[in-house]
């Protein structure tokens, strides 16, 4: 199958199992192909699939990560020791380990084609990720709190594994106590990370953006976090916006 076979025939699988979709016209246009397949991943409820579609999906997601390009954290100069900092697809970089900002429901977000961080992850990590983190909160049986983290397989993505953690959300002015869920998420990561013998883990801005913790704020409290906790775990500051690289580069001059 060419990358445009594959895209074809997991648009019209997902189809399938939505019968209000069954009269759905596949696009013409390969940029409304692809908008439509990321969708139907997104809304997709987390339920086993067939093999032949996890085939299919994990070599289009797998070329389509390859085609925009793989960074290998090995190749990163550090700005502190065992300190990295990286503007880039957070979804490209291969590590041991990266840490998505989940929400509480920890199966990902479901609203189609959203910009989230959590969005993207479960995007092109594939199927397998949601239906793995259903299968831990069923097992803990109720939301995520903030503050803690939840480990999986990283399934497409060009790293090991995945670090899930839920910052906290601000409605008002930031209080002492999200100061201090935000540093847990840090902290908790970077325990579960050890416990798991990961050497190298890959954060993004944690309750920055949706979660709307001011940005200065939480890059401080991440890089304090993170030089009291991180031992000898190589530490990779993820940014994608201008901003969060030039707060984060002046915090660790």
């Amino acid at each position: 199958m060419t990358q445009a076979e594959r895209r074809k025939f997991l648009i019209k699988q997902l189809l399938k199992e939505r019968p209000q979709y069954k009269k759905t016209d596949l696009p013409p246009n390969e940029t409304e192909q692809r908008r439509l397949l990321r969708s139907l991943l997104n809304i997709r409820l987390p339920h086993p699939i067939n093999d032949d579609f996890l085939s299919v999906q994990d070599e289009y997601l797998q070329n389509e990560i390859a085609a925009k390009g793989i960074t290998d954290a090995s190749c990163l100069t550090p700005v502190k020791d065992g300190i990295y900092l990286w503007q880039g697809d957070i979804t490209t970089l291969r590590c041991d380990a990266i840490v998505n900002a989940a929400n509480s429901g920890m199966t990902g977000c479901y609203a189609p084609c959203h910009a989230c961080i959590d969005n993207c992850i479960h995007t092109y990590a594939g199927v397998q990720l949601r239906l793995a983190c259903a299968e831990i909160m069923e097992k803990q049986g109720q939301k995520e709190p903030s503050g803690q983290a939840k480990l999986t397989p990283a399934y497409n993505l060009p790293c090991n594994y995945v670090l899930h953690t839920v910052g906290p959300i601000i409605y008002g002015d930031v209080t002492q106590r999200d100061r201090e869920l935000l540093a847990s998420c840090y902290r908790s990561c970077l325990e579960l990370a050890r416990q798991n013998k990961i050497r190298s883990v890959a954060f993004c801005c944690i309750s920055t953006g949706e979660f709307h913790f001011p940005n200065a704020l939480a890059a401080e409290i991440a890089v304090n976090t993170v030089r009291q906790y991180k031992g000898d775990i190589k530490v990779i500051f993820d940014v994608w916006k201008d901003v969060d690289y030039e707060i984060y580069r002046e915090l660790l001059k």
